[in-house]
């Protein structure tokens, strides 16, 4: 891969690039009036039905066949260790994605428009923070990048929707030029990282200290994430220690205040704290967002202020925990906090996504693993 210095000049002009083989790809299910074909082939995916060639519109048949392959580059034993990384990490890495991973886009205030224009920010934020779960769950989950595994699908199928969303977003005479491109490579790399780079640092705030070889792993298998997804491979460096470099660098440039990124991050905190059961947990998703991304970025997004006694005094002596006085690293520690995400994750296994959606899918050896009850077990 071409060395390349993230210049402003160079991610500038990623601003102006998108995907090509996906927008060519839905530009010509558009031209030739072909909606309804599309709209029905989107319902099939989302409810994760086999499709076949056949089944396929012809213009998206060279597309799904190009963009299930792997790149050169890609080290299935390093995917593997990756996968396991997760699956050791369990509800630790859904708090990372919650409250590090989500806000973290919220906060860049040109990207974040996109998420804006087309949320119902009850609805969509609800959906959004399950459908976004299910896809970090199928991608690092054990064959999940394999040819028919699930991380795989969801990969070919965000990325189809990216590309949809942008044609209609172009139509709709509501986009800003000065924004850059809609869903653009700049804006595709800085939402990748923060699966990886964004996820290993909370998962090291959060009580959970990776082995540079783990870190490795955890982030190539984001990085080959990024290549099923259209991200230009320009922003796809090697290693983590790259790829943290890149992170600083997108969020350095993008992040400002915006009132979409304020209103998207108001709408995530309600639905964590209504998705969760009770309310032993009220006021704690904040906290932790102002933890794991800083106030400097949490006030950017208008997160509430942290108060630790109010948000977790009360849960610690619920359980009977004791935290040692003036400790407030201990108190923000991997047994609380995989607590919590345990709750999170039985809430979406709980919650519906629609009737054209399947349940919250999680393989039963991580279901296990973790100590997440099924919703079956929930009722009982």
């Amino acid at each position: 891969m071409t060395d390349v210095h993230w210049t402003n000049e160079f991610l500038d002009s990623m601003r102006e690039v998108c995907d090509p083989p996906a927008d060519e790809a839905v530009g010509s299910l558009f031209a030739q009036g072909m909606v309804g074909s599309a709209n029905e082939l989107m319902k099939q995916l989302v409810a994760h039905e086999t499709v076949t060639a056949e089944q396929l519109p012809v213009p998206l048949r060279g597309y799904f066949e190009q963009s299930a392959k792997l790149p050169s580059w890609a080290d299935k034993e390093l995917i593997r260790e990756g996968q396991a990384v997760f699956s050791r990490c369990g509800s630790l890495s859904v708090v990372a994605l919650v409250c590090a991973g989500l806000p973290t886009c919220y906060a860049g205030a040109e990207g974040v428009q996109v998420l804006h224009l087309t949320a119902r920010l009850q609805t969509d934020t609800k959906r959004r923070i399950i459908e976004t779960a299910q896809m970090v769950v199928d991608v690092m989950s054990p064959g999940g990048l394999e040819p028919d595994g699930w991380g795989l699908k969801d990969a070919q199928k965000v990325r189809l929707m990216h590309a949809a969303v942008r044609h209609l977003i172009r139509q709709s005479g509501r986009w800003d030029a000065t924004w850059g491109q809609p869903i653009n490579q700049e804006d595709m790399a800085g939402t990748l990282v923060t699966f990886s780079v964004v996820t290993i640092r909370a998962l090291t705030k959060l009580g959970y200290t990776l082995e540079p070889r783990e870190e490795q792993a955890y982030y190539h298998a984001w990085r080959v994430v990024g290549y099923l997804m259209g991200v230009d491979e320009r922003l796809l460096p090697e290693t983590y220690e790259e790829g943290c470099r890149l992170a600083d660098a997108i969020f350095g440039r993008v992040f400002r205040a915006s009132d979409a990124g304020k209103a998207m991050a108001g709408a995530l905190i309600e639905q964590v704290e209504h998705i969760i059961p009770g309310n032993i947990f009220d006021g704690l998703c904040s906290t932790l967002i102002r933890h794991l991304i800083s106030d400097e970025t949490a006030d950017l997004i208008a997160v509430p202020p942290a108060d630790w006694t109010k948000a977790l005094i009360k849960p610690l002596q619920l359980l009977g925990w004791v935290m040692d006085e003036g400790d407030e690293a201990n108190v923000v520690n991997a047994k609380l906090s995989e607590l919590f995400g345990r709750k999170l994750l039985e809430g979406i296994v709980w919650v519906s996504r629609g009737h054209e959606r399947p349940p919250f899918r999680i393989p039963e050896t991580l279901r296990a693993s973790w100590n997440v009850r099924s919703r079956e077990q929930q009722l009982a």
